[in-house]
């Protein structure tokens, strides 16, 4: 009876090794959204996190690995492993608010890189450690467990992939459906639970008297020989290389990847999820097929795996520069829509990952087996492997790929899994393949940068930094663009006035600012217009170093004063900075993108309101060209829970591209007219405020979409986007994948469902002129609902056909409307030489429904009479 009984063991000790894989992996993506509260842009809290992790790992396998060694019943370390890890996860949750604002005072406001590295590193290793270093050594502890069953198996390789199949499933299920659903904290108390279930399992890991096999005493491992000696050595200096490499291709390919695919939560959540199965397999694969050859002890076996391993690689790597044409054949033979473009996704993932993973699993698998024959510790073993790994985040992600690139970078992990062969794999010829692979690589293949744009463009800037690639293009007209990883887009010198527009808006609507805070550069154009206010003080904070260098590209040549820039990430920034300022603008930050969602939270909005003076103005710009209705009603009702008697306007009447503005200002005034009146007539930007379509109170009241009740009705129920509960990081990437709508259409539903009011908004108004504000309102509703009729055209006949007769009935509606009185000016000044009859009777309409103008009357007056 005893052969049942040991298999029996060995089957829950593989189920608990899996349950604890997943838990492991979910507290890896809940960490690293909580980390991201206090360490900034989540790309940075991934590095830290993915260090911090192995770190831990090294030193709980390294530390507790002996003690486990030694004694007689390695369960019971097992299941105190699996309390302290789920101890320590739930004190997380209530210590990481409390040790995130030390760690932020420790950073400051404006760190210097290597300092807000080290912190960030060090900080994020020692606040995770207790529960890292636990989970190091339940590798070790579990194996020494069914060794106690199994004395003659090796288990090593099937408890790795059983425990990475559970991280598999892990990620999967904490990104796609646990975060989203309960938040960070339910999700890792769930995982808490299932630790506890793993030591309960664990506990009961004890054979029986009548079923044990050979009695096991607490072991150390055997005097070994000098060549013995030698051969343990280099066995731990190969795992701790494999380590590096390892995590440091991970790292450089999803910085490739993410200037192909969308670069959301899905996105790495998918590449970590592929990493992870590949990684399984191929540890199966080992302990299925090749734990039990007859060159298991000899070197042949892992120089073909170290062969194997430099060849994935470069196949792999190679495939790299034709990610964007994988990524859309994939999505085309599935279909648009949201299934279609996690396909792309995940094809993009297989073909980078599951190839070099596979042989990474197998290759692990056997080092750690040899270095068990040779008297090492699993712990030892373990430690090795992750000290390397621990570092590859630092030397990878944030030293070689901005230095050198990321091809080279990739190069460099490919020559070094074939130097690590040599000089043995010298008489392999898939090693000489390898090798003049990476020279033809080398020496022939492009940067791995891409940057999609339109035909007769041409790249004007691009540079790598530690966290993204920042380019700037210009296309064949001469109009330049600023992106982000390629994906993002920033901003183009297309849209200077519209941009201008989000700095003058919320400078009005404040009596007189004296110090102004823009969250986000961009093309610096928004912070620069405000900057031409010579009364104004201008701090504008930018996270990425390349985006203030690529800003330059957009300056318009005006010897105006650039805004003091504060290198620093803006949620970090407002949360550590003791100055306060009268108006602070929010960049519109696509909310799909990765770390931006933490941007639209309560408790930054909190932070935000923190560093308002007593009358201040803080505008929030949104990008409903990248938002979905529901995710927008999520960031209002976190904006209105933080300022209820906020309100809504629009930048511009763009039905392509519509930006929102939540406003609100600190004391919860309604705005005063005469101040606006004001602040109008001293506001001197280096051009008039009339070419950003500000002439008078009308122009800029006229932008308001909502007022304080309208916003909280149109907010309702929505789910809150907080820290603990990102619900915008996880809804808006919907759209992001496959859009159901165009931005027009959402921006009219939008203005269906908002009202506005003047005594919503407005001190000292008349009724006479409440009346006028209100019917421009209503102008300014029709104007973009005719708007989504009209097709472009450079035919300014065929262009009137379509606009004069819905422009002319906005303008009956209010006369105060410039938007539509302009386009009918422009049209019939260019038609004045071939359609003068025509013109003048446009000329004529206008200029009885706005007699106060007088461009239609000169026009028409200098028109030849009939």
């Amino acid at each position: 009876m005893a052969e049942p009984v040991r298999h029996g063991h060995r089957r829950a000790a593989l189920a608990v090794m899996t349950a604890s894989g997943f838990a492991g992996l979910g507290y890896q993506l809940v960490w690293t959204q909580q980390c991201s509260a206090w360490l900034g842009h989540e790309a940075a809290a991934i590095l830290a996190v993915v260090g911090a992790f192995f770190g831990g790992l090294a030193l709980g396998s390294l530390a507790l690995g002996r003690l486990i060694e030694r004694t007689p019943t390695p369960q019971r370390w097992y299941a105190a492993c699996e309390l302290v890890i789920a101890g320590w996860s739930l004190a997380l949750s209530v210590l990481l608010a409390p040790v995130g604002g030390w760690m932020l005072a420790l950073i400051g406001e404006q760190p210097s890189a290597p300092w807000q590295w080290a912190v960030g590193l060090a900080g994020t290793f020692v606040l995770l450690l207790p529960a890292t270093a636990a989970m190091g050594a339940t590798l070790p502890a579990m194996e020494r467990t069914l060794a106690h069953l199994e004395p003659d198996r090796r288990t090593i390789a099937a408890l790795y992939a059983s425990n990475t199949s559970g991280a598999v499933l892990g990620v999967l299920a904490t990104a796609f459906w646990m975060i989203p659903a309960v938040g960070l904290v339910r999700t890792a108390m769930a995982c808490a639970v299932l630790n506890v279930a793993c030591a309960a399992m664990a506990w009961r890991l004890r054979p029986d008297t009548a079923s044990r096999g050979p009695s096991i005493a607490p072991t150390s491992p055997t005097p070994a020989t000098s060549p013995t000696q030698r051969a343990a050595g280099a066995t731990l200096a190969l795992l701790a290389c494999t380590g590096g490499l390892g995590i440091g291709y991970e790292v450089l390919v999803v910085r490739v990847l993410s200037q192909v695919t969308e670069d959301t939560v899905y996105t790495f959540a998918l590449l970590l999820a592929v990493y992870l199965l590949g990684t399984a397999a191929g540890a199966a694969a080992y302990h299925r097929w090749l734990a039990h050859r007859d060159d298991f002890r000899t070197n042949v076996l892992r120089d073909r795996l170290l062969c194997g391993q430099a060849l994935a690689c470069l196949a792999d790597i190679a495939t790299l520069w034709g990610a964007e044409e994988l990524r859309r054949a994939a999505e085309d033979l599935v279909g648009d829509g949201l299934v279609g473009a996690l396909t792309g996704e995940t094809t993009l993932a297989l073909a980078a990952f599951l190839a070099p993973t596979f042989v990474m699993g197998a290759l692990f698998s056997h080092l750690t087996t040899r270095a068990r024959a040779a008297g090492i510790g699993m712990g030892a073993a373990l430690a090795a492997n992750t000290v390397g790994a621990a570092f590859a985040p630092l030397a990878f992600g944030v030293l070689l790929a901005p230095a050198i690139g990321p091809k080279a970078a990739l190069l460099i992990v490919v020559a070094a899994y074939l130097a690590l062969g040599l000089p043995r794999l010298r008489s392999m010829p898939l090693a000489w393949a390898g090798g003049v692979g990476l020279a033809a690589l080398a020496l022939a293949a492009p940067p791995l940068a891409f940057v999609d744009m339109p035909e007769g463009g041409r790249l004007v800037s691009y540079r790598e930094g530690a966290l993204a690639a920042v380019s700037v293009f210009e296309d064949g007209r001469g109009v330049a663009t600023l992106r982000i990883n390629n994906r993002q887009q920033e901003g183009s010198s297309a849209t200077r006035l519209a941009d201008a527009r989000q700095a003058f808006l919320p400078l009005l609507l404040h009596e007189s600012p004296r110090d102004a805070l823009f969250l986000g550069l961009g093309t610096g154009v928004t912070a620069s217009a405000a900057a031409e206010d010579r009364a104004l003080r201008v701090d504008a904070v930018e996270l990425l170093p390349e985006v203030v260098a690529a800003s330059a590209f957009f300056e318009d040549g005006a010897a105006n004063p650039r805004p003091h820039i504060v290198a620093a990430d803006a949620r970090r920034y407002v949360r550590t900075t003791s100055r306060t300022y009268d108006v602070i603008v929010a960049d519109n930050f696509h909310p799909a993108r990765s770390g931006s969602g933490a941007l639209y939270t309560v408790e930054h909005f909190r932070a935000v309101r923190d560093r308002l003076s007593a009358r201040g103005v803080f505008c929030q710009w949104l990008p409903l060209h990248q938002l979905d209705l529901d995710t927008l009603r999520s960031i209002v009702r976190s904006f209105v829970a933080v300022h209820p008697h906020a309100s809504a306007m629009l930048a511009t009447n763009s039905l392509q591209t519509p930006v929102l503005g939540l406003v609100a200002r600190r004391d919860d005034r309604p705005f005063d007219l005469g101040a606006l009146r004001r602040r109008l007539s001293s506001l001197r930007p280096a051009r008039p405020l009339a070419d950003y379509g500000l002439v008078d109170e009308w122009s800029a009241f006229g932008a308001f979409v909502a007022g304080p009740q309208s916003l909280a009705r149109f907010a309702g129920d929505a789910a809150i986007n907080t820290d603990d509960r990102p619900i915008v990081a996880y809804r808006a990437p919907r759209i992001t994948y496959a859009p159901s709508s165009a931005p027009g259409e959402r921006l009219v539903a939008l203005l269906a469902e908002l009202a506005v009011a003047p005594d919503d908004l407005i001190d000292g108004a008349d009724a006479q002129w409440s009346r006028r504000l209100a019917a421009y309102w209503a102008a300014r509703d029709r104007f973009v609902e005719a708007g989504r009729h009209v097709s472009a055209s450079n035919d300014a006949r065929r262009m009137l056909e379509q606009v004069r007769e819905p422009l002319l009935a906005v303008l009956r509606i209010s006369p105060d409307f410039r938007p539509a009185y302009d386009p009918l000016l422009r049209l019939a000044a260019e038609l004045a030489r071939s359609d003068p009859a025509q013109s003048r009777r446009v000329l004529a309409e206008l200029a009885m429904l706005q007699p106060s103008r007088i461009e239609a009357s000169q026009l028409l007056d200098r028109l030849p009479r009939p």
